[in-house]
């Protein structure tokens, strides 16, 4: 192909012509989290979502009846933070590693000409990794220089409501597990997070958002306490036992270091962002010699619509109880 070199004028032309498609990919590059989450286009900084419920209900024909409906709307407040990055890199290399990356695929057939377009979407996407591994445990800094401190994750937004006392056992959407996770334990805790449910958020289709060493340890228990039973013919289970399959094992990555696991429906869970403003920008500048600057603004944000017990369940997790005698791990009760 020979050698490929692009000018700061293409470079601007191509951030201006896909801007959309550039300001997007971050979005799309964080999908592994995203598809079992609802995205919320169209924030910018702050909007109201609520749950909404009432105790208007049917009674025997009356004509004469009369009851004052109570609206209760259970208002949270979806935050996107405005956020920036100036991005130095090398052309030259950008370029390399484009090169790199077409030439690893070339057994798929011929790509078209790479262009300034494929090196920007290049570095655009990058960007997403830091978003997806910020979804739980970022924390608002308003004078931080990392995506961690852009705006609030899930977690961070749970501590923050355990703390105000709106997330606790006597609401109903809180369970604290004192004992350490085990493959000896790990089903009957889930069990024990099944049961514990509102029998209204029992009812709908459900993610159990978990770390991977979680879903591991559960299907471990699982083979250990189920051999002998007929119906378990695979290793890897998507689902919690005893829950009709309505509640789903969902290990991800950025969940590693968390201490809490979630129970909630998709929708419950909202990831905020504009995509529909012109506030949102992405150019090409270049202050120095060689070394081009990739300039870009978006609106990021995280939030539950709802912590009602009927959409929420939060667990967290202890996990420094001391082994028990004999050197086992203290479990939460297995079977047998």
């Amino acid at each position: 192909m020979g050698n490929l070199t692009f000018t700061l004028q293409e470079y601007q032309e191509a951030a201006t012509k896909y801007r959309k498609d550039l300001l997007m990919l971050p979005i799309i590059g964080i999908e592994e989290t995203l598809k079992f989450m609802t995205g919320r286009p169209g924030i910018r900084y702050k909007e109201n979502v609520a749950a909404m419920s009432g105790n208007a209900q049917f009674a025997p024909y009356k004509p004469s009846r009369r009851t004052d409906y109570n609206l209760n709307l259970d208002f949270r407040t979806l935050e996107t933070y405005f956020g920036s990055v100036v991005a130095n890199f090398h052309p030259n290399s950008a370029v390399s590693t484009l090169l790199g990356a077409i030439g690893a695929t070339k057994g798929d057939g011929q790509m078209q000409t790479p262009t300034a377009k494929h090196v920007l979407a290049l570095i655009a996407k990058s960007l997403s990794e830091s978003l997806n591994n910020a979804i739980w445990a970022a924390k608002r800094n308003a004078n931080g220089d990392t995506t961690n401190d852009l705006f609030d994750g899930f977690d961070t937004i749970t501590e923050n409501d355990i703390r105000d006392g709106k997330i606790a056992r006597e609401e109903g959407n809180y369970l604290k597990i004192t004992d350490a996770v085990t493959t000896a334990n790990a089903v009957d805790i889930a069990k024990e997070v099944l049961f514990s449910l509102d029998p209204r958020l029992r009812a709908q289709t459900c993610y159990m958002y978990c770390s991977q060493d979680f879903a591991d340890k559960y299907n471990e228990a699982y083979l250990l306490t189920h051999a002998g039973i007929n119906y378990n013919n695979q290793y890897n289970q998507t689902v919690v036992e005893g829950s009709d399959g309505r509640l789903i094992l969902c290990p991800l990555a950025n969940k590693a270091d968390s201490k809490f696991i979630h129970v909630s429906p998709k929708i419950n869970m909202l990831v905020g962002y504009d995509q529909m403003g012109d506030m949102e920008n992405v150019m090409v500048k270049e202050y120095e010699p060689f070394i081009l600057s990739y300039i870009a603004t978006m609106f990021f944000g995280v939030q539950f619509e709802s912590i009602d017990k009927r959409r929420l369940k939060v667990v967290e997790l202890g996990g420094s109880s001391a082994p028990a005698e004999g050197g086992g791990a203290a479990g939460g009760g297995g079977e047998g």
